[in-house]
């Protein structure tokens, strides 16, 4: 158990310990906060870094303070053993967070509760010997790491204090539930002398009175807890609403209270911000601290925040209008980024470094892919590329989408389901693709936002805009990356999904489309704005050589784990910067980091600059290693891996990392955003609980990067006046009645289901 703890603690502070060198006064000029007392907002990690580790276990505590700002208080929900022994617990029953049950599977008990019956097992019903010999923690959140769970001991109020937290808080919930039972939790403190223990809170006002002088004494601040509105408080039998009219009568017992986050940000029931209450003003005028509680990466929340969890602690900190004085969380380093590195940022301040932000799609994050409400938004994010992933019409017009395919982007399946083909050479599924419609019949069609993760977890995005913004041409997209001078631009043009299908079957040239395009908006005759050509088939790319202030990306869609000087060598005849999948760079077993390959390095020994997609913000897609947090997974591929660009839907997160002095890791400061450590967390966990070992990712062949030469334009009789397929033109695929009829059918179940949403 000892080498354990050895070995944890030089994890955390040789790979993700936050810097404490003091930061000096002219690099970083102190920050106005609008607190009580103007002091900067207090982080409070709930039971440690639960969001990763079982609540208040050893590495729980050790990884929250070692990551998270210098300040960090580590807050213990106490419970009360048998022999009056204090155990840190959220929950007053233990079956949800340790074995208890399995290790006493007929001993479940049913107590009354603040007026409720709850059934389980109680920590009161055993003593602490028997708890700390017997019993472990598991993690009571199944979206979260399961691989510590029956590893780690519980902790006593002592243990937790023995890790001398800079700060530590003792939350006491159910003091009038163990007074029942015989057991005094005001007794349990006097015994501990109040000693260091910096904060005590409870529901309960009969508790903070009782405890008001020998708190006093300790310097120990009181903070009394709002529970739901409607919920009881046990002394005065009031409820929460009413007490919360009388916020001055609180200052005579406590000198805080602490709030579920809806009570100064509620929800409405589409799950978007209402406007701000008046609590936080309310009890700062009575001369009371507020403490808002509710925060974790992995909940899902209000849309407004675009799934970025450092979003939220800045509406609660730096709104402008008023500043909760701490935040309850269960991944303390998020918050403490928030608040040490992004609130008061200013957003014309120069980037850290030289890694560009390319957007996929725009922010289609926030809003339909390429569409003009997506390019908008990317632009006021601060993108430094946007991109346009090029299509055809039927009719030659090129525009911008991510797929030929429009029946999870468009509203194509409501209006042209006849429409539907089969087409191999693209894809395997029945789709309505472009280059059977005219342009003019595409814009009739409404955008619709993707959300990736919707069908395995039901996480939509922006779902108030999902239909929101039009679609824009390629010659539109270029002019208006010039009027709004944006660094640069992408055009991607995916020549193994469809440029070649489109030159043979339908007589349309893609290539020779974007050069025509390019052309008339005269970005291939200046210097200002850069261009970048991106496609997975080096045939497209070379037949933009001639274009000297073009530079040319490769797409690589395979997951690769090295770069062999050969096909380096071949890159560099088509090519002078390569577009990665993430996995390529850090591989990932069961939502684990296990390892960095060293592809970034072998490129830029090869003179090829590195982007790295596609990036996004839901906690789905972030490995464990990052803590759920978008921001780390960033701080990992451009501090830790050194691309050259990241390719994100959610430019924003990417751009506010980037003018964050905490993304400067040469810089003297208190606290630095720094990389992940790939396989660091997998050596906390016992190895039997580990993920098997996967086979490394094949290196890049040479071969791989060689593409023949796109066929030639056939030439094809005109689209005739009906807008129906040019009479020579042969349909890939041709689809027969019944598959039609299963593909309508499959669209208006479909659609069903998404008005039902």
């Amino acid at each position: 158990m000892l080498r354990f703890f050895i070995l944890f603690s030089l994890i955390v502070h040789t790979c993700v310990a936050a810097p404490k060198t003091p930061a000096a006064p002219a690099a970083n000029p102190a920050k106005k906060w609008l607190t009580l007392n103007g002091q900067e907002p207090a982080v409070v990690a709930r039971g440690g870094f639960s969001g990763l580790f079982p609540e208040s276990s050893a590495p729980a505590n050790d990884m929250a303070i070692g990551t998270s700002s210098p300040g960090v208080t580590i807050l213990c929900n106490l419970q009360l053993t048998k022999d009056g022994v204090g155990i840190c617990l959220s929950d007053i029953r233990l079956d949800n967070a340790t074995t208890i049950a399995t290790l006493f599977p007929k001993a479940q008990k049913t107590y009354k509760v603040n007026g409720q019956d709850l059934k389980g097992w109680f920590a009161l019903d055993y003593s602490a010997d028997t708890i700390f010999s017997n019993v472990s923690l598991v993690q009571n959140i199944y979206s979260r790491p399961s691989i510590f769970d029956g590893q780690m001991q519980i902790s006593a109020v002592e243990d937790v204090q023995a890790t001398k937290p800079p700060k530590f808080w003792l939350s006491v919930q159910y003091d009038a539930f163990y007074m029942e039972h015989k057991l005094s939790t005001a007794e349990y403190l006097r015994s501990l002398t109040f000693r260091g223990i910096n904060v005590i809170s409870s529901p309960e006002i009969g508790f903070l009175k009782s405890i008001g002088m020998d708190a006093g004494k300790a310097k120990t601040k009181l903070v009394f807890v709002f529970k739901d509105p409607e919920a009881i408080e046990p002394t005065t039998n009031k409820k929460y609403s009413e007490i919360q009219k009388n916020l001055a009568a609180i200052k005579a017992f406590a000198s805080g209270v602490l709030v579920p986050k809806d009570y100064i940000y509620p929800l409405d029931t589409a799950k978007y911000l209402k406007p701000a209450s008046t609590f936080v003003a309310d009890a700062h005028k009575a001369g009371l601290e507020v403490y808002a509680s509710g925060f974790a990466n992995d909940m899902r929340t209000s849309f407004n925040y675009s799934y970025d969890p450092s979003a939220e602690y800045l509406q609660f900190v730096d709104n402008g209008q008023f500043s909760v004085d701490g935040v309850i969380t269960d991944f303390p380093p998020t918050a403490s980024q928030a608040i040490s590195c992004f609130a008061h940022q200013k957003k014309n301040l120069p980037k850290v470094g030289k890694a560009l932000v390319i957007t996929h799609n725009g922010a289609s994050g926030d809003y339909p892919g390429c569409t003009d409400l997506a390019y908008q938004k990317a632009v006021d994010d601060g993108a430094d590329i946007i991109d346009c992933s090029v299509q055809m019409s039927k009719d030659g017009m090129a525009f911008c989408h991510d797929s030929p395919d429009l029946t999870a982007t468009t509203t194509a399946m409501t209006t042209f389901m006849s429409r539907a083909t089969s087409v191999p050479e693209i894809q395997p599924t029945n789709g309505i693709f472009s280059f059977d419609l005219t342009w003019a019949e595409i814009q009739s069609l409404k955008p619709q936002i993707q959300s990736p993760f919707s069908a395995s977890t039901g996480l939509l995005r922006n779902p108030a805009n999902k239909n929101a913004g039009k679609l824009t041409t390629l010659v539109d997209f270029l002019e208006f990356s010039k009027a709004k001078a944006v660094a640069g631009v992408l055009i991607n043009v995916k020549a193994s999904l469809n440029a070649a299908y489109l030159a043979s079957k339908k007589g349309l040239g893609i290539v020779d489309a974007v050069k025509s395009d390019l052309t008339k908006s005269t970005l291939d005759k200046q210097s200002t704005q850069k261009v970048l050509i991106q496609s997975d088939d080096s045939s497209v790319l070379s037949s933009f050589e001639a274009v000297p202030p073009f530079t040319r990306v490769l797409s690589i869609d395979k997951e690769i784990g090295d770069a062999p000087k050969p096909s380096i060598e071949e890159i560099k005849k088509h090519a002078e910067a390569v577009n990665l999948k993430r996995s390529s760079l850090v591989t990932i077993s069961q939502s684990f980091a296990t390892g960095n390959t060293t592809v970034v390095a072998e490129m830029h020994k090869g003179n090829i600059s590195v982007y790295v997609s596609v990036l996004r913000n839901e906690y789905v897609s972030i490995a464990f290693d990052y803590f759920s947090d978008p921001t780390i997974e960033l701080a990992t591929f451009i501090a830790g891996s050194g691309v050259d660009g990241v390719i994100t839907e959610f430019p924003a997160t990417a751009t506010r990392y980037l003018r964050s002095q905490c993304a400067d890791l040469n810089k003297d400061q208190p606290y630095a955003i720094l990389p992940a450590e790939a396989g660091a967390l997998l050596t906390v966990a016992a190895k039997e609980a580990q993920p098997p070992s996967s086979a490394p990712n094949p290196p890049l062949d040479a071969k791989d990067v060689i593409d023949p030469p796109l066929p030639p334009v056939a030439n094809l009789a005109s689209t005739n006046a009906s807008g129906g397929a040019p009479p020579n033109a042969t349909r890939s695929g041709t689809v027969a009645t019944a598959a039609n009829i299963g593909l309508s059918i499959l669209a208006v179940l479909s659609l069903g289901l998404l008005l039902a949403a």
